[in-house]
């Protein structure tokens, strides 16, 4: 063999073995990743998505195990304190932020490996059509004509639609009142109803409402405006620059994963996230894909964390 060709062998060669090593590190058996909520919901769907990617790259089974209770607080706790090799893994969402503020037993910065950030939701704020208020600006001059008299209707507790009022309150020096509902559905009921007179909710849950008329879009509560919704001004540019509040969904895996466990996984999942088949079910369910470096996700957990302890004092709903 002449030397070219012999050095040419040697690093195919090399690279053949270091590829089957690379492989045989992770995933060495199935792997689990943890939603906690129900199978079905928003949360579900990207889990699934990346799942199915993750089995046909890396030849191993990736099983998704909904373990729903507390809020997704279940689901966190267990991966937290669960098994560091990378064979099992969480769908985090704000969840992991907001449960801090709220005093969770694990922390999601020191406790979780970010892997990738997936995707965001964005909220809408809607509004009765009988409402004498069409945009944001409007909205804000009635709510300061008649304080605590305009209603609300959000999440319970320390959820991210019932968030979204305490945020606009704040920032626009307002006093809207807040009617807290275990869910979106029965709060849009009573919006259609008349019985409140906003609502704040997924914006594709809305959004059929208000193509037919029947609900008035006032803005939506992301940085960007939603793929759903793209004719929707952001709250940012209807008039409260800086105001951002998207649900979110990204993997994390437990604190001192092996770092080709990470690179493996987010690889994949970048890769995914670029593709047709799992951003057109991703957007028909009203979530817009993100992706990005685990170490951007690790500073957007720490930003995300910071700010929902800020806002749980904001509301009272922390000391």
């Amino acid at each position: 063999m002449r030397p070219l060709q012999s050095v040419a062998a040697g690093i195919v060669a090399a690279s053949v073995a270091w590829t089957s090593t690379y492989a045989l590190d992770y995933p060495t058996r199935p792997v689990r990743i943890i939603v906690g909520f129900a199978a079905g919901s928003s949360v579900d769907l990207p889990a699934r998505l990346l799942a199915q990617r993750f089995t046909e790259g890396l030849g191993r089974p990736f099983i998704v195990e909904n373990r729903g209770g507390a809020g997704g607080n279940l689901a966190a706790e267990a991966v937290a304190r669960g098994s560091k090799d990378g064979h099992t893994l969480l769908l985090a969402t704000n969840a992991i932020a907001n449960a801090a503020a709220m005093g969770a037993s694990y922390d999601p910065v020191k406790d979780f490996t970010p892997i990738i950030a997936i995707a965001t939701g964005p909220q809408m704020l809607v509004a009765r059509p009988s409402l004498n208020a069409d945009n944001l600006e409007q909205l804000i001059a009635l709510a300061k004509k008649y304080p605590d008299e305009i209603t609300y209707g959000g999440g319970t507790g320390f959820t991210m639609t019932g968030l979204a009022g305490v945020l606009l309150n704040s920032m626009a020096d307002i006093k809207l009142r807040h009617i807290p509902y275990p869910g979106s559905a029965p709060g849009l009921v009573d919006l259609l109803a008349g019985r409140v007179d906003l609502l704040f909710a997924p914006a594709l849950a809305v959004m059929s409402h208000v193509e037919k008329g029947q609900l008035k879009a006032i803005a939506t509560t992301s940085a960007a405006r939603a793929s759903v919704a793209p004719n929707v001004p952001t709250m940012a540019e209807a008039g409260l620059p800086g105001y951002e509040l998207s649900l979110w969904y990204g993997l994390v895996g437990p604190a001192g994963m092996p770092p080709e466990a990470i690179d493996t996984l987010s690889r994949i999942a970048n890769d995914a996230l670029k593709s047709e088949d799992i951003v057109r079910p991703l957007r028909a369910q009203g979530i817009d894909p993100i992706g990005g470096t685990p170490e951007e996700f690790a500073r957007f957990i720490e930003r995300e964390t910071e700010r929902m302890a800020r806002m749980a004092k904001l509301g009272g709903l922390a000391k």
